[in-house]
């Protein structure tokens, strides 16, 4: 399942990095002669794509199922981004790259709301961050073959990149036969009534892990819940449920989203331009820099992962966010000051995204689990579309315009100084009203819908068990509407 689902953002990693590799060769005239504020443009329609297809594809998941999606959404990649290869003028470039985002935007919804049903409660953010960060393995796999294809010793300059382009549609192709063999998510089948199914899964689960030697402790009737399955759910209450019942960590879960969307796209797709403009680094020697940066992004969620389970979600992801705020900055005044090198400034953007990679895998994490099973890759569409287009989107545009011609470091530092600014007070929020769900069940950080159904229609009185759940999965702060908050 980590393998198979884990691979959407390899994915990801492979396609920006090579879109932010090739940003420099994709100016030339002799190729297809785009402006770098074209440049920036088609990295911000390819994010946009991704809004379209996370809120049209999050209401089909949640609707039909993780399974279907997930299966669908790698299709409508492989064939945006195979296309994308094949661009000849900017109007072709951009509509293939809007294609393809489409179908990443669907992936992240269908992929985080299943890994989150499915991972034990104890190895959930470890396991969530490790995954979310094999994005930059994804990084250093384009990087890597960069070394090879925009070398014009071995390939022509206007044929290389176009092969770069293809790696990640045959990594698609590859893992498509593994992700047929999932079983749908037995959560996301109890709340639709097909218990019958959703027990064979659990029992084939149990049974696997029984079988390696591991005792399961029984589950006590006080964990038990009562569910009545709600089938799809309207707009109307989605939006009463996040903007009223949870609307502190709806706030919460906007503020991580956006923040790093606008830290991490504004740099990562601009990097080669950095380095061209600033540095003098040729695009063929980019690889050679994006490389190292990658590693670094890659370390952060696996060595730290783990402090999330065990130190806690609040304090980590704060204290992850604020750090790489603060390092940002300081590493943007130096820039600034003309005090670093092309070594040295990806040394320090290294170090910095050492801690903002796990800062934004954990974002993936929080919004992924802090809201009902029913609505959950709604949810995670929702604030993933409202992150990119406020924080994503404008960013590549926005930061290749201030690179311009390269002759003006001060207005990039600016830009570096609005990312720091956002990225700390992402980290506050988290401090002031973050949620301790480390170790919890999900449905004991957000109590389902279908429970909340059944209170509503109860004549009189609830079970001991019921009435402790749901006590449980309403923290302080949060809370139910009707019926349900009487109960």
């Amino acid at each position: 399942m980590v393998i198979a689902l884990g691979i959407t953002w390899v994915l990801d990693g492979v396609e920006i990095t090579v879109a932010g590799t090739i940003a420099d060769r994709l100016r030339d005239q002799a190729m297809l002669g785009l402006s770098s504020s074209e440049v920036g443009l088609g990295a911000s329609l390819y994010l946009l794509g991704e809004v379209a297809g996370a809120l049209s594809f999050g209401r089909l998941t949640d609707k039909v199922g993780r399974r279907k999606l997930f299966l669908l959404t790698l299709g409508v990649y492989l064939i945006g981004n195979a296309l994308t290869a094949f661009s000849m003028n900017f109007v072709f470039f951009a509509v293939t790259r809007f294609i393809a985002g489409t179908g990443i935007g669907g992936e992240y919804t269908a992929i985080n709301s299943a890994i989150d049903e499915l991972i034990p409660a104890s190895y959930r953010g470890r396991t969530d961050l490790a995954i979310n960060g094999t994005y930059w393995l994804g990084a250093m796999i384009g990087a890597g073959a960069n070394f090879l294809f925009l070398n014009e010793a071995y390939f022509g300059a206007d044929l290389g990149w176009r092969i770069a382009l293809m790696i990640g549609p045959v990594i698609g192709i590859l893992i498509w036969p593994l992700r047929r063999h999932l079983p749908e998510s037995p959560r996301w089948l109890l709340t639709h009534g097909r218990a019958e199914e959703a027990d064979r899964i659990v029992a084939e689960i149990e049974r696997d892990v029984a079988s390696k030697g591991v005792a399961l402790e029984p589950v006590g009737d006080d964990h038990a819940i009562e569910l009545s399955p709600r089938g799809t759910i309207p707009y109307r209450e989605i939006l009463a449920v996040v903007l009223r019942d949870y609307r502190r960590r709806s706030l919460v879960g906007f503020s991580l989203m956006a923040t790093q969307a606008f830290l991490y796209n504004a740099i990562f797709f601009t990097y080669a331009l950095i380095l061209a403009d600033f540095y003098g680094i040729p695009a063929d020697k980019v690889p050679y820099f994006i490389f190292p940066f990658a590693v670094g992004n890659l370390l952060g969620p696996l060595l730290l992962g783990r402090y999330f389970d065990t130190i806690g979600r609040r304090i980590m992801v704060g204290s992850t966010y604020s750090l790489s705020a603060v390092l940002l900055f300081v590493t943007g005044w130096l820039f600034n000051e003309d005090a670093l090198t092309a070594t040295t400034q990806t040394i320090l953007w290294c170090v910095i995204f050492f801690f903002a990679s796990a800062a934004a895998s954990s974002a993936y994490l929080t919004v992924s689990e802090i809201f009902p099973v029913e609505i959950r890759a709604q949810a995670i569409a929702l604030f993933f579309a409202l992150s990119v287009l406020a924080g994503g989107v404008i960013a590549p545009w926005l930061f290749a315009t201030l690179i311009g011609d390269g002759s003006d470091r001060g207005r990039v530092f600016l830009g570096y100084a609005v990312g720091s600014s956002l990225m700390l007070i992402g980290g506050l929020l988290e401090f002031a009203w973050g949620v301790n769900a480390e170790r919890q069940s999900l449905e004991a950080i957000a109590t389902p819908l279908s429970v909340r159904a059944v209170i509503a229609g109860a004549e009189s009185g609830l079970t001991g068990g019921l009435t402790a759940h749901v006590r449980r999965g309403l923290p302080p702060g949060e809370r139910v509407s009707g019926q349900a908050r009487r109960e």
